[in-house]
């Protein structure tokens, strides 16, 4: 889903709180901000992702 906020516009995803050791392993090469959190979507979202960020670029929009 697409949303305007005081920022600008963004992207919001959905999907399952990864387990620790997945975060432990992407924080080591991005740790989170305080406010942020690492999250596992599913394969079966990609082309979705792909049609939604298409779709915003398309619009002029930069995510």
């Amino acid at each position: 889903m697409d949303t305007d906020t005081a920022q600008g516009p963004e992207l919001v995803l959905q999907g399952k709180f990864a387990d620790a050791p997945t975060q432990a392993a992407c924080s080591q090469d991005s740790p989170p901000a305080d406010d942020e959190g690492i999250v596992r979507i599913p394969l079966s979202m990609v082309e979705q992702i792909r049609r939604a960020c298409d779709a915003a670029e398309a619009a002029g929009t930069q995510l």
